[in-house]
C-alpha cells in the first residue's frame, strides 16, 4: 500500500494540510516513471541514415485548392462534442431524462464543447447569418488539458495517504478498494497528450471555418501567447517549439514559415494583457484575491458533508474530510485528461458532480468574474487592444496592463490582420469577458455560498474549459431590404452566441447576437472609461459584502 506524492491543482485547503504535503518525502515509494525520449538519446544521433525530403527528392504533385470557409456554408459549423480518446463511464447516471456526462461538469478542468444557446440565444448558429459576409475574426483561446500544478488539493490527499500507509497503514474496501494499490503517475503542469491534441484540432477547425480570410493577408500574421512555464507556449509550441495550434491551422510543415510567434513575458514587472494578474496588485492579496477561495471552500464543506460520511465506511485507518473528497473529484478530472480514465470518477453521484461544478463557478465568480472588485480592471487591457484592432488606431496610452514595448510597435502589434489569434489562461478569459460586460452570463448572480440557485447562469465550463475559445466575428450584412451594407460584430464563446446587451448602444437584443460595429465600438469605449484601473488594482479599499459587486469592479 505505497502511494507516491501527488502534485496537482484545484481547490483551496487549510495551511495545515499544505504543510502535511510538504513534510512527506517526494522520493517515498515508487516515484520514477518511464519517460520519453529516453535519457541521453537525441533525434539527431543518426541523421545521416534518415535524409529529409529535400535530400530524397521525387516529390509528388502539390496542387492546392481554394481556402475553406465552412462558417459561411455549413449549417452545423463544425460543432464540437468529441472528447476522444478520453472517456468517463456514464452508465450509472442513465435515467429517463437527458443523459448526464460528468465531464461536462468539471468547470475549468474539463474539455471544451459547443454550448449552443447557453448564453441566452438558443436559436443562433455559429454559422455566418444569411446575407452576411465575413470580414475579420478575433480568436482568444485557452491552452489544452495539462498535468496538475504542484502543491494543492490532490497532492495533499496523496501525501496524507502516503504518510499513513508508511506508518500505521490503512485499508480500503468496496468502491475505494483501488486505493490500496493506487499510485500517482501524472506529470506536472505541461500539456497532456490529449491537451496537445486539443489546440491542434482547434487549429484545424479554425482553418476549415475561417481559412478564406487568409486570402486577405498582405503580410505574415502575428499570433501571440505567454511565457508562463511554457504552458501557453506549448499550445502553439510542441516538440522543439513546434506550434500545435498553428500546425493544425497552417499544416505541417507549412506552419514553420507561415506566421510570427510573439511570446509575451509572463512575470512580475512585465505588462501582459494575456496574463494581467501580475500587474494588478489587489488581485493577489486579501483585498480581492481570496474571495473566490473562501466562497468555494465554504460550499465544499456543505455539499460534500454527506459524501464524506458515505465514503468513510469503506476506509479504515484514514479519516476523510470534505477537502480530501474534493481532491478525489479533482483527481477524476486530472487522471482522465492525462491517462484517459480514472477510477475516482465512479465514486460520485450526479448531484455531487453538480456540486463540484458549482464550487468552481463560485471560485471564478468571486475570484475572476463579476463578483470580484478588480476582475474588469485585469481584463481591460485586452479590451483596449481589441478596440485598437477594430478601429485600426495605434495605442498611445499605456496605463493598464498594456505593454508599451510590444503594443506600441506596429510590427509586434499589427492593426491590419484579417485574423488575430491570442493564447491565454482560463482565469484571463474570465476577466476579459467580465471587462467586455457579457451581462447575460451574470444574470443569475450574485452567487450564494450555501446552495445552487435555480436561475444559475454563470457556468465556468461554458467559457473556461480546456481549449475554450472566444471568437469575435466582424461581418458585413444588408442593413435592410435595399441591400445597403452595414458592418456588425458578434461574439461566439465555445460556439455559443453571446448577447451584447451589456454594451451601451447594443442594448437591443439581436437574434443572431449582432451589434452594429460602430455602436459596439462606442459602447466599448464607454465601458473602458468606467473601469478605474488604478483604484481597482492598487486602491486600499474594503469590500462591503461580496454580493454587492456584480460587474467586476468597485462601484
Amino acid at each position: 500500500m505505497v502511494l507516491v506524492l501527488a502534485l496537482a491543482l484545484i481547490g483551496a485547503l487549510p495551511v495545515a494540510l499544505a504543510a502535511l504535503a510538504e513534510s512527506a518525502s517526494p522520493f517515498a515509494g515508487s516515484t520514477s516513471t518511464a519517460a520519453f525520449p529516453p535519457p541521453d538519446v537525441t533525434a539527431t544521433l543518426y541523421d545521416s541514415y534518415f535524409p529529409d525530403e529535400s535530400q530524397v527528392g521525387f516529390p509528388g504533385a502539390t496542387p492546392t485548392g481554394a481556402e475553406p470557409e465552412a462558417i459561411a456554408t455549413a449549417p452545423a459549423a463544425s460543432l464540437n462534442f468529441d472528447t476522444y480518446p478520453v472517456i468517463v463511464p456514464s452508465s450509472q447516471y442513465t435515467t429517463s431524462g437527458p443523459a448526464f456526462n460528468p465531464m461536462y461538469h468539471w468547470g475549468n478542468l474539463g474539455p471544451w464543447y459547443s454550448v449552443g444557446g447557453a448564453f441566452g440565444l438558443p436559436n443562433t448558429s455559429p454559422q455566418i447569418p444569411d446575407g452576411c459576409e465575413l470580414e475579420q475574426v478575433h480568436l482568444l483561446f485557452r491552452h489544452g488539458a495539462r498535468y496538475p500544478t504542484a502543491g494543492e488539493a490532490p497532492s495533499v490527499l496523496a501525501a496524507a495517504l502516503h504518510k499513513v500507509a508508511q506508518t500505521t497503514g490503512f485499508t480500503a474496501s468496496g468502491p475505494l478498494e483501488f486505493l490500496n494499490t493506487w499510485t500517482y503517475t501524472l506529470g506536472q503542469e505541461l500539456l497532456t497528450p490529449f491537451g496537445r491534441e486539443q489546440p491542434f484540432q482547434l487549429g484545424v477547425g479554425f482553418r476549415v471555418k475561417y481559412g478564406r480570410l487568409l486570402d486577405k493577408f498582405t503580410s505574415i500574421p502575428v499570433f501571440r501567447t505567454t511565457s508562463m512555464d511554457m504552458r501557453s507556449v506549448q499550445i502553439e509550441w510542441w516538440l522543439r517549439c513546434k506550434s500545435n495550434f498553428a500546425a493544425g491551422f497552417f499544416g505541417i510543415p507549412q506552419y514553420l514559415t507561415s506566421y510570427h510567434e510573439e511570446i509575451i513575458i509572463e512575470a512580475t514587472g512585465y505588462n501582459n494583457t494575456l496574463a494581467p494578474y501580475d500587474t494588478c496588485t489587489d488581485s493577489n492579496n486579501g483585498v480581492g484575491g481570496t474571495i473566490g477561495d473562501y466562497a468555494s471552500g465554504n460550499w465544499t464543506q456543505i455539499y460534500l458533508k454527506k459524501t464524506t460520511e458515505r465514503l468513510q465506511q469503506y476506509l479504515t485507518g484514514f479519516t476523510l474530510t470534505p477537502d480530501y473528497v474534493y481532491a478525489m473529484q479533482a483527481l477524476c478530472s486530472y487522471e482522465t485528461v492525462s491517462l484517459g480514465y480514472s477510477q475516482f470518477c465512479g465514486l460520485f453521484t450526479e448531484e455531487e458532480w453538480r456540486g463540484f461544478e458549482y464550487s468552481i463557478d463560485l471560485s471564478f465568480w468571486y475570484g475572476q468574474g463579476p463578483g470580484n472588485p478588480n476582475a474588469a480592471a485585469r481584463g481591460v487591457g485586452y479590451v483596449q487592444e481589441l478596440l485598437a484592432r477594430l478601429t485600426k488606431t495605434p495605442l498611445t496610452t499605456f496605463d493598464t496592463t498594456l505593454n508599451s514595448t510590444l503594443d506600441g510597435n506596429s510590427i509586434t502589434f499589427p492593426l491590419d490582420q484579417p485574423i488575430y489569434a491570442d493564447a491565454t489562461h482560463d482565469v484571463v478569459i474570465a476577466t476579459i469577458i467580465t471587462a467586455l460586460n457579457f451581462t447575460s452570463m451574470a444574470a443569475g448572480g450574485p452567487l450564494p455560498w450555501d446552495h445552487i440557485p435555480v436561475d444559475h447562469t454563470y457556468h465556468v465550463q461554458h467559457f473556461a474549459a480546456y481549449a475554450s475559445n472566444l471568437v469575435g466575428q466582424v461581418v458585413s450584412c444588408p442593413a435592410s431590404t435595399d441591400s445597403i451594407k452595414e458592418t456588425f460584430i458578434r461574439f461566439l464563446l465555445n460556439d455559443g452566441a453571446v448577447p451584447l446587451t451589456g454594451i451601451a448602444h447594443c442594448e437591443a437584443e439581436n437574434e443572431d447576437g449582432l451589434c452594429p460595429l460602430a455602436n459596439f465600438i462606442e459602447g466599448l469605449k464607454e465601458r473602458v472609461a468606467e473601469i478605474d484601473f488604478d483604484y481597482d488594482c492598487y486602491g486600499n479599499y474594503t469590500i462591503p459584502t461580496p454580493d454587492t459587486i456584480v460587474n467586476g469592479r468597485m462601484i
